[in-house]
């Protein structure tokens, strides 16, 4: 198609149109001609709270990015407006500089109320990048704490930004944080009480690092100065590195993939579901609930039922 060849060299109106189409529909059509040439970018997750600094973090790592002449697209997830349905915060906006380079792409992106602050439609929107030929795609989320966990799920690398101000190590590790964090970054590190909640933190990751054998740097980074910018970027590649030479790599992904399957089949499930959602019409859902309102039928023989028509209609 004409589209996949635009898509493959990078065009970027193309991209954009793409996402739009992948986005606004359950057609998975484009998905399967896009799929046999993804797998080639490098997936780099940033979470943690509000307030951390992520985008500033993010921004300056870009550039840093592509004074190597990296292609890199930028997926950032915001809440969802309640008027539009769209990404409320627009990281588009903040990032206008970065939005006109040459080897940059950035989407903004709603969480669709996602509660792992991630919007379902954000790995098929990371396909599409990765199709298009980049050599990062960068997700930055919106940071809502103890429900942002799925990001792991989704990228290579996963960064957690925190702040001195937003509590200890023992706070984090509530959150869940430390649980999906690869490299911890202690960001607005000229503030009071940096130094102790990075000591904090690096107690906190000797017992994962005894279990994993990745040994998860804690960083301190001032991102509005560019400081500590250059290490963190040289722990990114560090982290790649020892993902691919013991394996994990390989074995990471897969198990990815994996969960993308059964997300894709409980998904179509889900929309079978909602087609033989005739029955609720006329009269036959009000007999039903007065049969199990009188104990004549439990909610569970009904959802049986269903189940079997639907998957026994669709043989």
């Amino acid at each position: 198609m004409d589209f996949l060849k635009k898509l493959l060299k990078g065009d970027k109106l193309t991209i954009a149109r793409t996402i739009t189409a992948v986005e606004n529909s359950n057609n998975s059509e484009i998905l399967k001609e896009i799929f046999p040439y993804t797998g080639k970018a490098y997936h780099i997750g940033v979470t943690g709270p509000p307030g951390a600094g992520k985008s500033t973090l993010v921004n300056i790592v870009i550039q840093k990015l592509l004074e190597e002449n990296k292609k890199i697209g930028i997926i950032a997830v915001d809440p969802t407006s309640p008027f539009s349905g769209g990404a409320f915060l627009g990281d588009r906006i903040r990032m206008t500089d970065l939005a006109l380079r040459e080897n940059v792409f950035i989407r903004s992106m709603a969480t669709r109320g996602s509660l792992g602050g991630l919007s379902q439609k954000t790995k098929d929107v990371a396909l599409v990048l990765d199709a298009s030929g980049m050599d990062y795609i960068l997700i930055e989320t919106i940071g809502v704490g103890q429900v942002e966990l799925d990001i792991a799920q989704v990228c290579d690398t996963t960064i957690v930004v925190l702040v001195p101000e937003s509590g200890d190590s023992i706070q984090a590790m509530k959150a869940g944080l430390l649980e999906v964090a690869d490299i911890l970054v202690v960001n607005k590190g000229d503030r009071e009480g940096c130094d102790s909640l990075i000591l904090e933190l690096k107690f906190a990751f000797e017992l994962r690092e005894q279990k994993l054998g990745w040994h998860f740097p804690v960083l301190k980074t001032i991102a509005t100065e560019s400081k500590g910018i250059e290490e963190l970027i040289s722990n990114i590649k560090s982290h790649k590195k020892y993902l691919k030479s013991s394996g994990k790599f390989e074995e990471d992904r897969k198990r990815k993939l994996a969960l993308r399957i059964d997300e894709l089949i409980e998904e179509k499930i889900k929309s079978h579901l909602k087609e033989f959602s005739s029955w609720r019409n006329g009269d036959q859902l009000e007999q039903l609930i007065a049969k199990v309102y009188q104990r004549k039928l439990t909610p569970y023989h009904i959802a049986d039922e269903i189940t079997k028509k639907i998957i026994v209609g669709k043989k």
